[in-house]
């Protein structure tokens, strides 16, 4: 067994020393300038302190990874340094103050704080990864915050079966920059309000990229209006078709008919891919009808025997479909469809190595206000 060498220094350690890095970003834009000229509640405690340096603070909490109000007492340990490398003019807020001044800022800011990290990211050089095609992914998703046991506004029962909120995201680039990001509550479906976030996110992913936009989005925001909104913005997308009342057989036939690319991996097992084409109808912003066709891909599996070799009365099919306006293989924008799932890992990302999952307030606007800071 090796000895353990034990060194003494005086030097300080810091752990957190990478928040200098967020410090020297964040003073490069007008961020603070912004937040300090707004008023201050003159009763509230500490009002001497400003509002930027209220939520410098916070934003150091959250690169930590320790979005609670009460982990500020943290910064305790080495005040000096804390306000250094985070830019803080004044002081470093209690715990109290963290509080009440989130609650006065509440949802007032989201349009600037969106705006800002976007031109952080030009300011900063970063560039969002392209897909080997040349297209730059967009991935908008739903994920449910389990905010279980708790009396928050806004949390309900979400479609995982869990009590919390269900925000809906989209990362643009390979990286998965968060670009946007909107708060909902848990029982709102997926595609309330989606047309406005999309439209909202459209423009900002423009700002970042000159490069074609690729969308891509799950089965629940299968909707007229989103196609027409990516079609008139001149993006190219993939979405998982809703099949709704469809008929699973009917596209089996139609598969067993007309499908050029057909294989058997194994016995009792075909798939069978290819695309069809299906009109689809939704207004312009002026209101205009318009009926389009658009390509409808699929995947259709048709199973007469099991994984474990046992017979089936009745055949399982399984049909997934997409609608595209790309010009790619069948297979390519089902593989497309597929780097979608990445997502998952951004969203893992967020509420566990930030520990965002289950937000630190009661109220609705100021949770708003931390889910904007995560972008």
């Amino acid at each position: 067994m090796k000895k353990i060498k034990i060194e003494f220094t005086n030097e300080r350690l810091i752990p957190a020393s990478g928040l200098a890095v967020v410090g020297a970003i964040l003073g490069k834009s007008d961020f603070v300038k912004r937040c300090n000229r707004m008023d201050v509640t003159p009763n509230r405690s500490q009002h001497q302190i400003k509002n930027g340096d209220v939520l410098l603070t916070y934003i150091g909490l959250l690169t930590m990874g320790k979005p609670a109000y009460e982990s500020v007492h943290e910064f305790d340990d080495d005040p000096d340094f804390y306000k250094y490398a985070l830019g803080i003019v004044r002081s470093i807020p209690s715990e109290e103050t963290l509080r009440q001044r989130m609650d006065d800022i509440g949802s007032s800011m989201r349009s600037y704080i969106l705006a800002e990290n976007i031109k952080m990211l030009r300011d900063n050089g970063i560039v969002p990864g392209k897909l080997p095609n040349g297209y730059v992914p967009v991935d908008i998703d739903v994920t449910p915050f389990d905010n279980s046991k708790t009396k928050k506004q806004g949390v309900s029962r979400t479609y995982k079966g869990c009590d919390g909120y269900a925000p809906i995201m989209a990362y643009i680039g390979t990286e998965g920059y968060l670009v946007n990001c909107e708060l909902r509550e848990g029982k709102q479906h997926c595609q309330k309000h989606t047309p406005e976030f999309l439209r909202e996110t459209i423009r900002m992913c423009r700002e970042i990229t000159d490069e074609p936009l690729l969308i891509r989005l799950d089965s629940g925001n299968d909707a007229a209006e989103n196609i027409g909104i990516l079609v008139e913005a001149g993006c190219y997308f993939v979405i998982k078709r809703n099949l709704r009342r469809e008929s699973k057989e009917d596209w089996l036939q139609m598969a067993q008919e007309y499908s050029q690319d057909i294989e058997t991996p194994r016995e009792g097992k075909t798939v069978y891919i290819g695309s069809d084409w299906k009109p689809v109808s939704y207004k312009t912003a002026d209101d205009t009808e318009k009926t389009i066709t658009v390509r409808a891909g699929y995947e259709i599996i048709n199973r007469t025997i099991d994984k474990y070799g046992q017979f089936l009365l009745e055949g399982d099919i399984e049909v997934n479909t997409w609608w595209t306006n790309l010009g790619m293989t069948d297979r390519e924008v089902i593989g497309l469809y597929h780097a979608h799932g990445e997502c998952e890992q951004f969203h893992s990302e967020i509420k566990t190595d930030m520990d965002m999952e289950r937000l630190p307030s009661g109220k609705f606007e100021t949770n708003e206000l931390v889910a904007d800071f995560r972008s």
